[in-house]
Formats: C-alpha cells, structure tokens, sequence
C-alpha cells in the first residue's frame, strides 16, 4: 500500500510540473483548428474525462495541503527544499545531457551539481546559479525524442497528467531515478514522495491562479501547451520550421501501399 501510495504521489507531482512547463509556451500545435487536434489528440474524449477526475483531485486534496505549506512553513525552510529536490535531478540531467551526446552541457550541469552539493550542503542553497551555472534540465523523455522515437497521440494519464505515449515511457524511467528511491524504507521513500509532491504543487499555486483566470477551456491550453514546449524542449528552444508538422504525422496511420 505504501508502495502504490508513493508512486500515485510523485507521479502526480510530476504531473503538476509539466503542466506548469506547458504554460510557458505560446505555440500550440493544434493552432487552434480541429483537424488539427484531432491529430495530435485522438484520444480527447478520454483524456478530458480523466483530466476532470485529476482536477477534481487536485481542487480536493493537493491544493489545500500546498496552500496550507505555504502558509505554515517559513519561505526560507520551503526554498531549501526545493532546492535540495533540484540538486538530485540535475543530477539525473547530467545522464541524459550525455546520452543526448551533450557533453558540453552535461559537465556543465555536473560542475553545478558539484558546486551545490559542496558549497551548498547537498543542495539546501544554490550557490552554482550565483556562479553563472544555469540550470538546463533534461529526462529521458527528451532523451528519447533526440533518438528519433515518435511522440505518439497526447495521452492524459490518471493521476500524473499530461505526457504523450512516447513522454509516459519516459516519466516512469525518470521516476525510477527519482529522490524517493534513494532509500530502502518504504516509510522514508512513502514521506519524500510526499514531501515532493508538495513541494511542486506550492510552486504551482500561483501560476494556475492564473490559469483559471485566463484560459476559456483549460484542459485545451494544458494539452497545447504542453505540446509545444516539450518539441520546443526536445530542441532546445530552437525546433526546426519542418518539424511543426511531425506532431500532426506522427499520430497518423501509415498510407496504404500503391496498387500494383
């Protein structure tokens, strides 16, 4: 039961921060026109039952006990959290900086690791971004983009949020690296997912203040926005013009073969 509770809480925070990712794009592949997001969403009538079900959940449960954090917790004891979550998965960003083949990058994101555990007591300050070493996150996901592996349809997963078929792979390699399983207790493993979840969802609570503010369909911005900035992702901020299309392709079946 600890297990199942573990994975349901930081798979849904996960969730959370891609969501809050998405947000930053402004692109939607979709452009707003139903063919379109036909293609790039085949699946609409159950992803947006399931988004209800993830929302309900979130209205009910997470936001509170973030709301609550937030308002308990002295913001310098929430920053050193934080900041000790970041530190672990910069780690896991340096992995896949180099199966990327971004070696630069990678000894990059391994000198800011280096720094932050050393100067910063294992990563409760953040002494590497005063030193000029920007944070440049990647997971397995993206990993799994730069080695040519289609997106597939969007896909609204119960619980953990938006991710594509490709993207779901990804997150569950990303969430066997995750803080949580840095130890054998199940206990120990059960209070750091939660602690991560949240974490997260109190970075969040402004930004989808927002969101409820400005978005008229709010499961449409969310799919879009995600969309576009994992390709924008993927590239690191500069995807090619041909590759707009491939979000609409690569959710189509293969044409049929010429007649003889």
């Amino acid at each position: 039961m600890n297990l199942a509770w573990r994975q349901v809480a930081t798979r849904a925070a996960a969730a959370l921060v891609l969501a809050w990712l998405g947000g930053c794009a402004t692109v939607p592949p979709g452009g707003g026109f139903p063919a379109a997001a036909a293609r790039v969403d085949p699946w609409e009538t159950w992803n947006r039952k399931v988004y209800d079900f993830n929302d309900a959940l979130d209205e009910a449960v997470l936001k509170p006990v973030a709301t609550a954090y937030r308002d308990i917790v002295p913001k310098f004891a929430r920053t050193g959290v934080d900041n000790l979550f970041g530190n672990l998965y910069d780690a896991w960003s340096v992995v896949n900086h180099v199966l990327q083949g971004k070696v630069e990058e990678g000894a990059v994101m391994g000198a800011r690791v280096m720094a932050n555990s050393l100067l910063g007591l294992f990563g409760l300050f953040d002494p590497a971004s005063e030193m000029g070493l920007t944070r440049r996150s990647e997971d397995f996901g993206q990993t799994l983009g730069v080695w040519g592996v289609p997106n597939g349809p969007f896909l609204m997963l119960p619980l953990f949020g938006p991710s594509t078929v490709r993207d779901a792979f990804g997150f569950w390699v990303d969430r066997q690296v995750s803080p949580a399983q840095l130890t054998d207790s199940s206990a120990a493993r059960w209070s750091i997912a939660t602690m991560e979840v949240i974490n997260l969802r109190t970075n969040l609570l402004q930004t989808t203040q927002l969101l409820d503010e400005a978005a008229l369909d709010r499961y449409t911005f969310i799919r879009d926005a995600y969309l576009s900035r994992r390709r924008d992702a993927q590239y690191d901020g500069a995807p090619p013009l041909e590759d707009e299309g491939d979000w609409e392709e690569e959710s189509k079946s293969p044409a049929p073969p010429a007649p003889q």
